[in-house]
C-alpha cells in the first residue's frame, strides 16, 4: 500500500534534486527529514513508519530502505516521489540493518526476539533467520561479501555470520551495550562500539582475535556520560570519527595509532552520522536537541546546526 505525502511537501518533488542531501530520520515524530547539503537547509519531510531508525539506500540510489522499528517491518520509498512503494517482512522491532554487496540481501537485527533476519529484496521474502545474542542491534557485512556482523546488547558480543551458509562461525566478546559495527573499506578490521563500556574493541578479520581498543576521555564530561555508539570513517582510512552520546561530543580517532586527536562539541545525545559526497562535511544526529550538527572535517570543528523532527536516529547521504 503506497502512503501519500502532504501536498505542501509534494511541491519539493515538482524537479529532481540539484545537489546531494542527507536523510535523517525522526524517532518520535515518525518522519524522514532531507536535507539538502549546498544550502545546509532542511528542503523536504516525509512521512514514514513508527519509529524510524535505520536508514539506507540501494546502490543506484532508486530506493531507500527504512527501518520502521514500532512498525515491525521495512519501508521501501522512492526517495525522488516520497511514495512508500512496498513494506518488506523484518522480523519484531528491526533497528539497524545493512545491504549486502549484491545489493539485493538485507541483514537486518530484530532486537525483541534475538535474532539476525535475512531479507531477498526481490522477491521481499524472509530466506533466514539466525539466532544471535540477547538485544541484536549493530549490524555489518564485509565489503567482499562473505561475513555478516551482529552485535548484542546484552549478551555482549560481536556475531560472526558466514553468508553463504548463513550460520555462525565466531563469537567475539566486547564491552558492556555494543552498538555499532563497520568494517574498514579493505576489510581487514572490523570496529565495534560498546555504548556503556565507553570503548571501541578493534578486531583482525582474519583471525577474529582483537588487536586494540579506544577509550575516551571528555574534558568537564563525567566519563558514565561518554557512550561511543555511531562511527565513521574518513576515505584514507587515517581518521574515525566517533559519536560518544550524551557527552555531547564526537571524537577524532587516528585510526592508526587508535588514539584520540580531537573531541568536536555538537548537539545533545550525539547518535550517528553521515558524510557529504567529497567528505569535506560531516553531518551528525542529536537526538535529545532535535538536530544535526554541521562539522568541517578539515578543521574539526562545528559550524552550524540544522533543526530537524525528534529524536534524530538514523542518516544516509543521497548524492
Amino acid at each position: 500500500m503506497q502512503r501519500l505525502i502532504p501536498f505542501v511537501t509534494a511541491l519539493a518533488f515538482a524537479s529532481p534534486a540539484i545537489s546531494a542531501e542527507i536523510w535523517v530520520t525522526n524517532e518520535k515524530d515518525d518522519t524522514v527529514s532531507v536535507i539538502d547539503i549546498a544550502t545546509l537547509e532542511v528542503i523536504r519531510t516525509i512521512e514514514t513508519g513508527e519509529r524510524p531508525r535505520g536508514i539506507t539506500f540501494s546502490k543506484d540510489f532508486s530506493k531507500v530502505y527504512i527501518c520502521a522499528s514500532d512498525s515491525d517491518t521495512v519501508q521501501v520509498m522512492d526517495p525522488v516521489t516520497g511514495n512508500i512503494l512496498h513494506e518488506l517482512p523484518s522480523g519484531e522491532d528491526p533497528e539497524q540493518f545493512v545491504l549486502h554487496p549484491n545489493d539485493r540481501h538485507l541483514y537486518i537485527a530484530n532486537e525483541d526476539d534475538a535474532v539476525t533476519t535475512v531479507v531477498d529484496t526481490e522477491t521481499r521474502s524472509v530466506i533466514a533467520q539466525i539466532n544471535v545474542g540477547i538485544e541484536p542491534e549493530g549490524m555489518a557485512v564485509s565489503p567482499d561479501g562473505k561475513i555478516a556482523i551482529t552485535t548484542s546488547e546484552t549478551t555482549n558480543m560481536a556475531h560472526w555470520i558466514d553468508t553463504e551458509t548463513r550460520e555462525l562461525f565466531a563469537n567475539t566478546l566486547v564491552d558492556s551495550r555494543p552498538r555499532h559495527a563497520e568494517f574498514t573499506a579493505g576489510g581487514s578490521e572490523l570496529w565495534v562500539s560498546s555504548e556503556i563500556g565507553g570503548t571501541i574493541s578493534v578486531f583482525d578479520t582474519a583471525s577474529q582475535a582483537e588487536k586494540g581498543k579506544i577509550s575516551f576521555k571528555v574534558k568537564g564530561v563525567h566519563p558514565d556520560r561518554v557512550q561511543p555508539v555511531g562511527f565513521e570513517f574518513t576515505d584514507d582510512e587515517k581518521t574515525a570519527f566517533v559519536a560518544l552520546g550524551p557527552s555531547n561530543h564526537v571524537a577524532a580517532v587516528n585510526a592508526e595509532t587508535l588514539e584520540v586527536e580531537d573531541y568536536i562539541l555538537v548537539g545533545r545525545r550525539v547518535w550517528h552520522m553521515a558524510f557529504s559526497p567529497d567528505k569535506s562535511l560531516l553531518f551528525t544526529t542529536n537526538g535529545v536537541s532535535g538536530d544535526v550538527t554541521v562539522i568541517d572535517v578539515a578543521k574539526r570543528e562545528a559550524i552550524k546546526s540544522i533543526k530537524v523532527g525528534r529524536f534524530p536516529w538514523g542518516a544516509a547521504l543521497r548524492p
